[in-house]
């Protein structure tokens, strides 16, 4: 039927000002219906991006040769994480030098290819060396498993033995989960709130300039935000802003040179720092250079380590959470362990993590850690409620308002004498067309009702319909089934529940396990949002609330309460680390047209072949050096242990817990403040001290703050003082990094076969 022409409707045309809106005018001024438009743009609920059509001629999304190249590359990263997480806890996904080397492979057998190396087939290459590279920390082996074997007391549960293919099915049944979950959260915080995940779009920018002068490629380019950084650490470390200055890829010749010039760059950097580590075997005094003197290097343990890699570390993390890591290695080691010791509160030797001062301002660093992660993972889960709230509290009260329950879904009376539903159900834009139609039809309708609930629904769609423009999407069929999502999550969530009954004998209650995964999937969703908004995954922090949770529940459990503490929070930063992962690589995948599912399984192949790969990667380094030990001082798994002996209020020595109250006190008041600053783009935001850096800074020894700081000092001389392009840098320090990661592995051989040195 006609709407009635004599009257007007009750939503008038959104303006227009642009394209972007996805559906042309509903109502003319006149109250003429145009809304065919509308319905052609709603047969599908979200449009198929045009860099999804055009696969076909952008190369293929999973190709096996793909696939061998990032295990490969993987393999490279793996070690370099297990290396550094053992001395520092530091992890990196590398996303940026994984698809520059693979790209740099595919460069070298160009004349053997049968079909050219093309973006989203790098952007395979990135997902699954980035899945194999990180395994070290999804899987716990620079934290958990190292406090599990080695930290633990004899009434804690010791001794853990964990024998290498113990280890592997540790790895393989907690690491799937966090992948399969992090799938559906992939239309929320992709398609449909457009999150920046920051990493993923630079990876996607790297991709695009490799493989340049793609028309296709040039829109990713004019104005991308990103952070400096792709690497998640495993304290949470909080990278530095930067703008990534408008490139042109029209000149093909120059891309060529460019890519050339960077992969030179990432050589010799490589290089420099592989000779360095190759001279530390042989000169062990290398890593510690007395800088302020001998007395204060052997009896504070202030002195540096002029290793390429940490100053390589310094320069993605960026000035500002190395400043404040200097800060944490001023209060701890300059300030408080002078205090402990004087005052005999740490009366052991300084090195001691039981007796001495390094022990004791664990405590102090442990409080802000948990202080940080307490505010801040409240705020990111708090923000969408209220959200919420704010969207939906007044069509709530508009229905608690109503004489009876079933007003609400009371059929009214037309004007044309018989009854009609309104359809306002759902959301999408086919569903809009059919109730304006409803509505245009019978107008009196909800001019009469006595609630206003659809009214306000109905204004608050249009205006989000026409204001906001939906993400296109990939084709269905490129898209991950969510039956095979279903039955992945099912099965993966039940091999996890097997492998903490196996590996840990029934120790670990089967209740508890129930009540661990539930959490694990809560907080994955908050550290993929955390990830999408500030580039930082706050695995570290994820895990010690999770520990403070489960105090509770596990200080009844007789001589295994620490235990059973470890294993909870080791399955929240599992969970969170490899959703986390996925989705920066989903991210870049999207920005550049590379499908989904094959990225998914690409990112499952990843985590399998990591999952043998990296249990036996640590066994090798915890068989030939000591650890803990002087070059595998295991800094994560003290803090892991301590916090599960914090939260259980064991441990703690004379006066820590005096001082751990009010540092935790003022970093609270600190977080608050960071957030404010945030949310109003304030500049003094920086100089407020974040509780994860400085936490990190006194819990590590001085040597390595004072080398990541000069990294961070040349950061700011290129970036802001020079205004010089940011790639070379980043090329720079993932050279530094992987060239003593990768070296390392001759040092392990060296050591193994007890070649002498000095």
């Amino acid at each position: 039927m006609a709407p009635d022409r004599g009257q007007a409707p009750l939503f008038p045309a959104a303006n227009r000002e642009s394209e972007e809106s996805d559906a042309s005018t509903v109502y003319s001024e006149a109250g003429e219906t145009q809304s065919s438009e509308l319905i052609d743009a709603s047969r599908s609920q979200n449009p198929v991006d045009k860099r999804y059509s055009n696969r076909h001629e952008n190369g293929r999304s999973f190709t096996f040769r793909g696939v061998i190249a990032g295990l490969f590359v993987g393999v490279l990263i793996c070690f370099s994480n297990m290396y550094f997480g053992l001395q520092t806890g530091w992890v990196s996904i590398m996303s940026m030098p994984a698809s520059l080397i693979g790209f740099a492979i595919f460069k070298v057998f160009a004349n053997f290819l049968n079909y050219p190396f093309s973006p989203v087939e790098n952007v395979l290459v990135q997902t699954v060396a980035a899945a194999v590279g990180t395994m070290p920390l999804a899987a716990g082996f620079v934290g958990v498993i190292p406090a599990l074997e080695y930290l633990l007391k004899p009434g804690e549960g010791a001794p853990i033995e964990l024998g290498v293919w113990k280890l592997m099915f540790w790895a393989l049944g907690i690491a799937l989960f966090g992948v399969v979950f992090a799938v559906p959260l992939r239309k929320d915080v992709i398609i449909r709130e457009r999150l920046r995940f920051p990493s993923g779009t630079a990876t996607a920018l790297m991709i695009a300039v490799l493989h340049g002068g793609k028309n296709e490629n040039k829109a990713l380019l004019p104005g991308l935000q990103r952070l400096g950084s792709d690497s998640v650490d495993s304290h949470g470390n909080l990278p530095q802003v930067l703008q990534v200055p408008e490139q042109d890829l029209g000149n093909e010749e120059d891309s060529r040179a460019d890519w050339k010039d960077e992969m030179r760059l990432l050589i010799v950097s490589f290089a420099i720092s592989g000779v360095y580590t190759l001279l530390t075997y042989f000169i062990p005094a290398l890593r510690s250079l007395p800088i302020f003197g001998l007395n204060v290097a052997n009896n504070w343990l202030w002195s540096l380590n002029p290793s390429p890699a940490y100053v390589g570390q310094g320069i993605i993390m960026g000035p500002a959470t190395t400043i404040h890591m200097l800060l944490g290695a001023v209060l701890g080691w300059g300030i408080l362990s002078p205090l402990a010791k004087s005052k005999g509160w740490a009366p052991g030797p300084i090195r001691s993590w039981e007796t001495g001062s390094k022990g004791w301002i664990v405590w102090i660093s442990l409080a802000i850690m948990l202080a940080d992660a307490v505010v801040s993972l409240g705020w990111l889960a708090g923000r969408p409620i209220s959200r919420y709230a704010k969207q939906y509290g007044g069509e709530l009260a508009a229905r608690a308002r109503q004489p009876r329950w079933k007003d609400v879904f009371r059929f009214q009376r037309s004007s044309h004498g018989r009854y009609t539903a309104l359809r306002l159900s759902e959301e999408t834009p086919e569903a809009i067309a059919q109730d304006i139609a409803n509505i245009n039809e019978h107008p009196n309708i909800m001019r009469r009702t006595a609630s206003s609930t659809s009214r306000m629904r109905l204004t608050r769609t249009l205006s989000s319909h026409h204001t906001t423009k939906v993400e296109p999407d990939a084709p269905p069929e490129e898209l991950v089934q969510t039956r095979t999502v279903i039955v992945g999550l099912v099965l993966s969530l039940g091999l996890t529940i097997i492998t903490v009954q196996v590996v840990f004998k029934s120790i670990v209650p089967l209740g508890l396990i129930f009540l661990a995964l539930p959490m694990a999937l809560i907080l994955s969703i908050v550290g993929v949002r955390a990830l999408g908004e500030t580039d930082l995954n706050p695995v570290s922090g994820i895990s010690k609330v999770t520990q403070l949770v489960f105090a509770g529940f596990t200080a009844a459990a007789s001589g295994h309460g620490v235990l059973i503490n470890l294993v909870a929070g080791a399955l929240s930063e599992a969970g969170a680390q490899q959703a986390g992962d996925l989705m920066q690589d989903l991210k870049a995948g999207h920005l550049l047209g590379a499908s989904p599912k094959a990225q998914f399984y690409g990112q499952m192949i990843g985590t399998v072949f990591g999952a043998f790969l990296s249990p036996a990667i640590y066994k090798l380094y915890t068989h030939v050096y000591v650890v803990p030990g002087d070059l595998f001082q295991v800094p994560t798994a003290f803090v892991w242990v301590f916090t599960a002996r914090l939260v259980l209020g064991k441990g703690l020595p004379e006066m820590a817990g005096t001082w751990a109250g009010a540092a935790a006190a003022i970093w609270v008041a600190f977080t608050v403040l960071r957030i404010v600053g945030k949310s109003r783009a304030s500049t003094w935001t920086s100089y407020i001290p974040g509780g994860i850096a400085v936490a990190v800074g006194m819990y590590n020894v001085p040597s390595f703050t004072l080398a990541r700081t000069i990294g961070g000092l040349l950061n700011w001389y290129w970036l802001s003082h020079k205004k010089a392009e940011e790639t070379p840098l980043i090329v720079l320090a993932s050279g530094l990094i992987l060239g003593e990661g990768v070296l390392s592995i001759v040092n392990l051989i060296l050591a193994s076969l007890k070649i002498p040195h000095l």
